[in-house]
Protein backbone atom coordinates (compact mmCIF):
# COMPACT_ATOMS: atom_id res chain seq x y z
CA UNK A 1 0.00 0.00 0.00
CA UNK A 2 1.91 3.41 -1.27
CA UNK A 3 1.35 6.73 1.20
CA UNK A 4 -1.31 7.87 -0.56
CA UNK A 5 -3.41 5.04 -0.62
CA UNK A 6 -2.66 4.90 3.23
CA UNK A 7 -3.62 8.66 3.64
CA UNK A 8 -7.16 7.67 1.83
CA UNK A 9 -7.86 4.50 3.64
CA UNK A 10 -7.23 7.01 7.12
CA UNK A 11 -9.05 10.04 5.91
CA UNK A 12 -12.18 10.22 7.79
CA UNK A 13 -15.53 11.08 6.32
CA UNK A 14 -16.67 15.21 6.23
CA UNK A 15 -19.68 14.47 8.51
CA UNK A 16 -17.42 12.74 10.82
CA UNK A 17 -14.57 15.54 11.06
CA UNK A 18 -17.53 17.71 11.93
CA UNK A 19 -18.35 15.99 14.74
CA UNK A 20 -14.73 16.30 16.23
CA UNK A 21 -14.62 19.92 15.70
CA UNK A 22 -17.83 21.14 16.93
CA UNK A 23 -16.75 20.01 20.99
CA UNK A 24 -14.15 22.82 20.14
CA UNK A 25 -16.29 25.66 19.78
CA UNK A 26 -19.14 24.27 22.31
CA UNK A 27 -17.00 26.12 25.32
CA UNK A 28 -17.15 29.29 24.02
CA UNK A 29 -19.87 28.92 21.25
CA UNK A 30 -23.80 28.98 20.84
CA UNK A 31 -24.16 26.16 18.47
CA UNK A 32 -27.26 26.20 16.02
CA UNK A 33 -27.94 22.63 15.07
CA UNK A 34 -30.63 23.67 12.71
CA UNK A 35 -28.51 25.78 10.80
CA UNK A 36 -30.33 27.08 7.23
CA UNK A 37 -29.53 25.45 3.99
CA UNK A 38 -27.02 25.15 2.54
CA UNK A 39 -25.00 24.78 5.99
CA UNK A 40 -25.25 22.09 8.43
CA UNK A 41 -24.18 24.15 11.54
CA UNK A 42 -23.98 27.08 12.63
CA UNK A 43 -21.97 28.77 15.83
CA UNK A 44 -22.13 32.61 17.28
CA UNK A 45 -20.41 34.48 19.83
CA UNK A 46 -20.75 37.65 21.32
CA UNK A 47 -19.12 39.62 23.82
CA UNK A 48 -20.10 42.50 25.70
CA UNK A 49 -18.15 44.50 27.93
CA UNK A 50 -18.09 47.93 29.51
CA UNK A 51 -15.45 50.54 30.79
CA UNK A 52 -16.41 52.51 33.67
CA UNK A 53 -13.67 55.63 35.31
CA UNK A 54 -13.68 54.88 38.93
CA UNK A 55 -16.87 54.25 39.35
CA UNK A 56 -20.18 52.31 37.52
CA UNK A 57 -21.93 55.56 37.24
CA UNK A 58 -18.96 57.27 35.02
CA UNK A 59 -19.65 54.95 31.80
CA UNK A 60 -16.97 55.14 29.69
CA UNK A 61 -17.85 52.76 27.06
CA UNK A 62 -19.30 49.58 25.85
CA UNK A 63 -17.27 47.58 22.96
CA UNK A 64 -19.25 44.23 21.40
CA UNK A 65 -17.22 41.77 19.54
CA UNK A 66 -18.87 38.77 17.70
CA UNK A 67 -18.00 35.81 15.55
CA UNK A 68 -20.88 34.34 12.94
CA UNK A 69 -19.30 30.84 12.04
CA UNK A 70 -21.06 28.77 9.08
CA UNK A 71 -19.81 24.97 8.66
CA UNK A 72 -20.35 23.41 5.56
CA UNK A 73 -19.55 19.66 4.61
CA UNK A 74 -19.26 18.08 1.14
CA UNK A 75 -17.28 15.39 -0.97
CA UNK A 76 -15.79 17.26 -3.87
CA UNK A 77 -15.46 21.14 -3.81
CA UNK A 78 -14.99 23.59 -6.80
CA UNK A 79 -14.10 27.42 -6.97
CA UNK A 80 -17.55 27.85 -7.54
CA UNK A 81 -18.94 26.40 -4.76
CA UNK A 82 -16.50 28.16 -2.68
CA UNK A 83 -17.80 31.67 -4.16
CA UNK A 84 -21.40 30.74 -3.61
CA UNK A 85 -21.36 29.69 -0.18
CA UNK A 86 -18.81 32.67 1.26
CA UNK A 87 -21.49 35.32 -0.42
CA UNK A 88 -24.15 33.52 1.13
CA UNK A 89 -22.16 32.96 4.51
CA UNK A 90 -21.23 36.62 4.31
CA UNK A 91 -25.14 38.11 3.56
CA UNK A 92 -26.31 36.02 6.08
CA UNK A 93 -23.38 37.14 8.55
CA UNK A 94 -23.69 40.36 8.07
CA UNK A 95 -27.65 40.00 8.38
CA UNK A 96 -27.44 39.48 11.90
CA UNK A 97 -24.28 42.48 12.53
CA UNK A 98 -25.94 45.67 14.71
CA UNK A 99 -23.56 48.41 14.56
CA UNK A 100 -23.46 51.29 16.95
CA UNK A 101 -20.69 53.52 18.85
CA UNK A 102 -19.92 50.84 21.34
CA UNK A 103 -19.74 47.56 18.33
CA UNK A 104 -15.98 46.78 18.11
CA UNK A 105 -16.40 43.79 15.06
CA UNK A 106 -18.42 41.22 13.75
CA UNK A 107 -16.47 38.44 12.39
CA UNK A 108 -18.23 35.96 9.77
CA UNK A 109 -16.47 32.86 9.45
CA UNK A 110 -16.97 29.83 7.06
CA UNK A 111 -15.22 26.39 7.70
CA UNK A 112 -15.76 24.02 5.11
CA UNK A 113 -14.63 20.18 5.42
CA UNK A 114 -14.42 17.97 2.34
CA UNK A 115 -12.88 14.83 0.49
CA UNK A 116 -10.71 16.72 -1.98
CA UNK A 117 -10.37 19.99 -3.53
CA UNK A 118 -8.25 20.89 -6.83
CA UNK A 119 -5.89 23.80 -7.72
CA UNK A 120 -8.18 26.65 -8.80
CA UNK A 121 -10.44 26.14 -6.06
CA UNK A 122 -7.45 26.71 -3.65
CA UNK A 123 -6.53 29.83 -5.16
CA UNK A 124 -10.02 30.67 -5.43
CA UNK A 125 -9.84 30.56 -1.23
CA UNK A 126 -6.79 32.37 -0.95
CA UNK A 127 -8.51 35.44 -2.64
CA UNK A 128 -11.86 35.34 -0.85
CA UNK A 129 -12.09 38.52 0.91
CA UNK A 130 -14.74 40.28 2.19
CA UNK A 131 -14.70 43.22 4.13
CA UNK A 132 -16.55 46.07 5.62
CA UNK A 133 -16.67 49.05 8.03
CA UNK A 134 -19.51 51.09 9.62
CA UNK A 135 -19.54 54.45 9.93
CA UNK A 136 -15.61 54.79 8.83
CA UNK A 137 -15.05 52.46 11.60
CA UNK A 138 -16.22 54.42 14.35
CA UNK A 139 -19.23 51.35 14.84
CA UNK A 140 -16.50 48.58 13.95
CA UNK A 141 -15.81 46.56 11.35
CA UNK A 142 -16.37 42.86 9.71
CA UNK A 143 -14.37 40.54 8.34
CA UNK A 144 -14.86 37.16 6.54
CA UNK A 145 -12.43 34.14 7.73
CA UNK A 146 -12.40 31.41 5.24
CA UNK A 147 -10.89 27.76 6.08
CA UNK A 148 -11.14 24.30 3.97
CA UNK A 149 -10.11 21.36 5.26
CA UNK A 150 -9.00 19.00 2.44
CA UNK A 151 -9.14 14.97 4.75
CA UNK A 152 -7.90 13.19 1.84
CA UNK A 153 -4.80 14.83 1.15
CA UNK A 154 -4.45 16.09 4.83
CA UNK A 155 -4.17 20.01 3.79
CA UNK A 156 -5.96 22.77 5.17
CA UNK A 157 -6.59 25.70 2.92
CA UNK A 158 -7.30 29.41 4.19
CA UNK A 159 -7.54 33.63 3.04
CA UNK A 160 -5.81 36.36 5.23
CA UNK A 161 -8.32 35.82 8.10
CA UNK A 162 -8.93 32.24 7.89
CA UNK A 163 -5.75 31.31 9.04
CA UNK A 164 -6.82 32.01 12.59
CA UNK A 165 -8.41 28.63 12.79
CA UNK A 166 -5.35 26.97 11.69
CA UNK A 167 -3.90 25.58 15.05
CA UNK A 168 -7.51 24.47 16.13
CA UNK A 169 -8.46 22.70 12.39
CA UNK A 170 -4.90 20.82 13.15
CA UNK A 171 -5.29 20.06 16.66
CA UNK A 172 -8.87 18.56 16.27
CA UNK A 173 -9.21 16.99 12.79
CA UNK A 174 -5.80 16.46 11.22
CA UNK A 175 -3.60 15.40 14.36
CA UNK A 176 -6.22 13.41 15.91
CA UNK A 177 -7.30 11.60 12.80
CA UNK A 178 -5.85 8.03 13.75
Amino acid sequence: MSYTEFIRYMAMEPSDALNKLLPSFEQYYTINNQAEQPFCREAEFRSHNEQYFLVRQAHIADIDSNEFVYFFTTDNLDSQAVQKLSSLAWEKGLAKVRPYNGHKNSDISLIILCNSVNEDTVKTIKKTKFYKSYKFSFHGWSNFKLSVVELNNQHIYFNRFGKDYRKLLEKNILKNNS
